[in-house]
């Protein structure tokens, strides 16, 4: 039987900056108020969290706002789409965010025979374990065979989220690390990556990978020859 990976996409009229996503997220939850079920925000409890792969996410697409729901996450659409439009507060200014689209898709999952590649924008492999060790090998190679490790553990994560497991191997190469730089999220340095890759498995468009995929890091867009 064939599976299958459901992906709805929420795009808004609304620009923002990436620093920008977090305050879009806090202004959805805030007008969701208790109506927001956890998938929204993640949090279990007051001081507790669910930490499996997140099936709501908050981002910034082509500048502006969107929302991306995967899986189960597709179900509570109807609920955001019900608070429209949504204000959000940037500094002094306030944004009313309308809808300006939505995209579903129902993406086959299938391994490939012959590669696909990806660009991985804003992402986060490096913990204060793997970046005392990335930042302590000389070696090109070997940097990139830390990265590789990372980003297979990253796209197992995604697939267990929504409950794939695969039945044969994960093959990934990357191919090129077009830019890293520092960023902060809750006051803690990271160092974000844009890399390009490649890999025997068919991915949606859009998705998060990796640390912080929930606003607006690690984001998976498809190379078109």
């Amino acid at each position: 039987m064939e599976k299958y990976i459901r992906t709805l996409i929420v795009f808004y009229d609304t620009e923002i900056s990436h620093k920008e996503i977090p305050l879009f997220r806090g202004a959805v939850l805030k007008s969701l108020g208790d109506k927001a079920d956890v998938l929204y925000h993640n949090h279990t409890g007051e001081d507790t969290f669910r930490y499996s792969y997140p099936l709501i996410q908050y981002k910034r697409l082509n500048g502006k706002a969107a929302i991306v729901c995967i899986e189960e996450g597709i179900e509570l659409v109807g609920q955001l789409l019900l608070e429209l439009p949504i204000s959000i507060m940037i500094g002094t200014r306030e944004e009313v965010c309308r809808v300006e689209k939505i995209s579903a898709k129902e993406v086959p999952f299938s391994m490939q025979d012959e590669y696909v590649s990806y660009r991985l924008h804003r992402w986060l492999p490096l913990n204060s374990k793997n970046y005392s060790l990335y930042q302590n090998t000389e070696s090109l190679v070997e940097r990139i065979q830390i990265l590789e490790r990372v980003l297979i553990g990253n796209i197992l994560s995604f697939l267990k989220g929504v409950d794939i497991h695969l039945e044969e191997q994960l093959e990934l190469h990357i191919t090129n690390i077009t830019d890293q730089r520092p960023t902060t999220y809750k006051n803690v340095k990271l160092m974000a990556f844009d890399i390009e890759f490649k890999t025997n498995l068919f991915l949606p468009q859009y998705i998060g990978i990796g640390k912080n995929a929930s606003v607006g890091y690690g984001i998976l867009i498809k190379i078109t020859k």
